[in-house]
């Protein structure tokens, strides 16, 4: 046998057993950065112009896979191609990590290695005083970051409301007219213009910010963060009391997608130096924990 049937068979002896592994893991891969987004896919299948049965089944790892089909799901997603294509398992840090390092000359590793250990190893007391509530909608985040900025006498900031006061639109049209990803991008120049001008401050951020890697490690950095929480059932039922039911509109399902969206985000949320259960708690009892896990 020569060198290139050898070649050949090996290869094809890979691609027999790797395919359906690796179709598994791309699905599987786009469902989770859908469901760490929070987007229902139906909304996803709109915003990347693919068939809802064709998102489907490249999430059941049964697709017949087009790259540039694939390409637009990364757009809508708001994530590099490679993210979706490289299926080995990455902590967050990890890929911000490797995202950093790709756009980066040579000339300039040591700098910002540098700069970087001096910006993500601040101490809890230099954080402080920028407070960060991070959570799903529900939590109680704007309700008790308002009134712990009342009592602090500092800034309170919510940053979906910068989003919209910077596109000039409500967050909706931010959707319509920019996609997820353009979204993001307004979000994270949104929290940097916060942080910049603001030494002491409580911040409201949006559910979804933990998606978005280099944006929440921004947040991690410079800001003291409490993972504000609650039960599937109080996250629903507290939106619809605000007069919101959009959560219900046209989705028997909307418990069970809110539930696996938590899920999915519980890692990211974990991250947060305190959590405040505000389950079955009133908004005084919530802020007094607030206050003690901000001052401990």
């Amino acid at each position: 046998m020569n060198t290139v049937q050898a070649r050949s068979r090996s290869a094809a002896d890979i691609a027999d057993g790797d395919d359906s592994e690796f179709l598994a893991a791309l699905g599987a891969r786009v469902r989770k950065l859908r469901e760490q987004r929070g987007m229902a896919r139906k909304v996803l299948a709109r915003n990347a112009q693919v068939s809802e049965r064709y998102l489907a089944q490249l999430e059941l790892g049964d697709g017949n896979i087009s790259i540039v089909l694939l390409r637009r799901i990364a757009v809508a997603l708001g994530a590099p191609l490679i993210d979706l294509l490289d299926t080995r398992e990455r902590s967050s840090e990890q890929a911000l990590l490797r995202r950093l390092l790709d756009r980066l000359p040579g000339h300039r590793l040591e700098e910002v290695t540098s700069r970087l250990i001096n910006e993500l190893g601040l101490e809890e007391d230099a954080r402080k005083p920028r407070i960060a509530l991070i959570g799903l909608r529900g939590a109680g985040k704007s309700t008790l970051g308002a009134l712990l900025a009342q009592e602090l006498n500092c800034r309170f900031v919510e940053l979906d409301k910068e989003v919209e006061r910077e596109a000039g639109t409500s967050l909706s049209e931010v959707f319509l007219l920019y996609g997820q990803g353009g979204y993001r991008r307004i979000e994270r120049r949104c929290l940097e213009k916060i942080i910049d001008s603001s030494e002491r401050l409580v911040l409201s951020a949006g559910g979804g910010v933990v998606s978005e890697p280099e944006t929440y490690e921004i947040l991690l950095a410079k800001c003291f963060t409490v993972w504000v929480k609650a039960s599937a059932q109080e996250h629903m039922s507290r939106v619809e009391a605000q007069g919101d039911t959009r959560p219900m509109d046209g989705n028997d399902e909307a418990m069970e997608d809110l539930r696996r969206i938590l899920s999915a985000r519980e890692p990211l949320y974990g991250r947060a130096d305190r959590i405040l259960d505000t389950s079955r708690q009133s908004v005084r009892a919530s802020l007094k924990k607030l206050r003690q896990a901000v001052s401990a």
